[in-house]
């Protein structure tokens, strides 16, 4: 299988190019997401056998004052190489967000749940779902949350950072949701490929999150203890910590199907901050 990751040096494509080395990366400056019939061609011409599409607009903050941007690269873009991909009839992988729903309530959503997004963020990534859904070609959906990995910025590294300086933090409490090492994300990306060449039927909109779901409150004090750094955390509620884009506060996520589908169980990300501690050299 010649699987064609678009996106290089973001946490996920990181991760996929250590765990399939022989699959080729497109980096901006051969797949710019920003002008998606150039990305078109290029995807074409590449004659995969198979796409993850790693590359996206992140920024949530950012994206409310660059919608138009956010929309080409997260939409756009997306539904553009997703035509080539049923054209060439190869399946096609897209990391989405937790973001396309509302955060409310305490439930963790499934895939099938109404989707309300709270920023322009949210809102063109569900745009991409469902460019993606409408090209009609073999596809999975693979919405996640809270990605860190040992690269990139991500809220572990932040932690780790402000502690050098800091011995007190006050950390938002009532988001909820499953911290994802990008690692996990990268082999269930590449398992689902690997299962939609030969089973088409399976295509759909599936979750990945870690386990347990944890408020950001807790995954931090969690980082500073298995990292040995002294720093009191003290919780505080979203409205105390004010940001361009609203973050949903429930950002559980019900991976049943996942699992019933390709056998991909919820990663256990204490395990994964393990890895990714000893990665950045980090110890108590």
């Amino acid at each position: 299988m010649t699987v064609l990751v678009l996106g290089r040096t973001g946490q996920v494509a990181t991760e996929l190019g250590r765990l399939a080395p022989g699959a080729r990366f497109m980096g901006r400056d051969e797949a710019d997401f920003t002008d998606p019939d150039a990305c078109a061609v290029v995807v074409r011409d590449a004659s995969p056998t198979a796409i993850i599409i790693a590359a996206a607009w992140t920024a949530v903050d950012a994206a409310e004052d660059n919608r138009a941007e956010a929309f080409v690269v997260n939409a756009e873009t997306p539904g553009r190489i997703a035509e080539v991909a049923a054209a060439l009839s190869v399946p096609l992988v897209q990391i989405s967000t937790d973001y396309v729903f509302d955060g409310s309530g305490d439930v963790p959503r499934k895939p099938s749940d109404p989707v309300a997004p709270l920023g322009v963020y949210g809102v063109s990534k569900r745009a991409g779902e469902e460019a993606v859904i409408a090209a009609g070609g073999t596809h999975a959906i693979l919405r996640t949350s809270w990605v860190f990995s040992a690269h990139g910025a991500n809220f572990v590294k932040t932690m780790l950072r402000l502690s050098e300086t800091r011995d007190t933090l006050g950390i938002v409490a009532d988001q909820v949701g499953g911290p994802t090492p990008a690692a996990d994300i990268a082999s269930a990306c590449l398992q689902i490929a690997a299962a939609l060449t030969g089973a088409p039927g399976k295509s759909g909109i599936y979750h990945l999150a870690g386990a347990p779901d944890v408020s950001w409150a807790d995954f931090a004090r969690c980082i500073f203890a298995k990292a040995g750094r002294a720093v009191q955390v003290n919780d505080i509620a979203t409205e105390d910590y004010p940001t361009p884009a609203e973050r949903p506060r429930n950002s559980r996520l019900d991976c049943t199907s996942l699992e019933q589908t390709f056998g991909i169980a919820k990663p256990d990300w204490a395990r994964g901050l393990d890895s990714v501690l000893t990665e950045l050299g980090v110890t108590p």
